[in-house]
């Protein structure tokens, strides 16, 4: 039996139409295909949610202060109680989140993006630029990453928070960056790479272009894994004192204080201490997923 050209040329055009799955979209359907992915991805929702919808929920702001209700329990006036000063649990606490959850991701994103870029020019040229900035480095890996942000914490008054965020950020790429240049002084003998070099495309654009985009993965995992770690340093910073400063708060702050009253007024420390639990728990389960759907050969990944 033959086929006629008409049925050739319908054939042909339903295989054209018969697409592969884009990677974005198998890693997509990997991670949903994940419980600890959806658990992780859930919290941290609803921790944002709280964060930065829950204050409009409450009556009392973060700057109020009830002179009339000193260390009191939760009650309907104050849902979480209150502070040795008067000021409503539920709104301080909040306002704490919000920091330490503004300062974990822009932290995270700014030092992924230094390891990428640093890690790809070191791989990719080589030569004198590999050496500058491999030094670099080694140098900012044996800097004591605390001692200088306690030095510095003066400058992190009130409205000088951004500065508190890319002195922490400048701590946490290195790593990072050493595992990106491997990489990339692997990826640039690739044929695409090649290619791209014989027709003269410029260097900086095939990094930009090919080199840091075939490393979304590694990338991605990373930010997310950075922002439990940015937010676990805030809040060790901020427990003494180093790290936002008052009168703002964030939830190192707040538990510093709180653990001085959370045996007789547990209100004061439980709650802002279970939120920051919470929230870096959410944050490592939804890296853990991200890594297992990115990578083909993990167990938990799905098929």
């Amino acid at each position: 039996m033959t086929i006629s050209d008409e049925e050739l040329a319908e054939q042909r055009a339903g295989i054209d139409r018969i697409k592969a799955p884009s990677r974005l979209r198998v890693v997509a359907g990997r991670f949903s295909r994940s419980v600890q992915g959806r658990i992780g991805f859930a919290l941290l929702v609803l921790m944002f949610l709280l964060a930065f919808a829950g204050p409009y929920l409450g009556r009392w702001s973060y700057t109020d202060k009830d002179f009339m209700a000193f260390l009191q329990p939760p009650s309907a006036e104050h849902w979480w109680g209150t502070l040795q000063t008067g000021a409503d649990v539920y709104a301080v606490t909040l306002r704490g989140m919000q920091k330490s959850l503004i300062v974990g991701l822009l932290a995270a994103v700014i030092g992924t993006t230094l390891a990428a870029v640093v890690g790809a020019f070191a791989g990719y040229f080589m030569g004198w630029a590999d050496r500058s900035l491999t030094w670099l480095t080694d140098l900012l890996l044996v800097l004591p990453a605390f001692l200088i942000l306690a030095i510095m914490s003066p400058l992190f008054a009130e409205g000088q928070w951004p500065l508190f965020v890319l002195v922490l950020a400048l701590f946490l790429w290195m790593v990072t960056s050493k595992i990106v240049r491997s990489m990339t002084i692997s990826l640039k003998e690739r044929e695409f790479i090649q290619a791209a070099r014989f027709m003269g495309v410029s260097p900086v654009r095939i990094i930009f272009r090919h080199v840091i985009p075939n490393m979304s993965s590694l990338l991605a995992v990373d930010a997310t894994l950075n922002v439990s770690a940015a937010i676990l340093t805030e809040t060790s910073l901020s427990y003494f004192g180093f790290g936002i400063q008052p009168p703002d708060v964030s939830l190192g702050s707040l538990i510093a204080d709180g653990a001085k009253t959370a045996v007789y007024a547990p209100w004061t420390f439980w709650f802002c201490a279970g939120l920051l639990i919470v929230t870096v728990l959410a944050v490592n389960l939804v890296g853990d997923s991200l890594r297992d759907a990115f990578d083909p050969t993990a167990k938990r990944g799905g098929q």
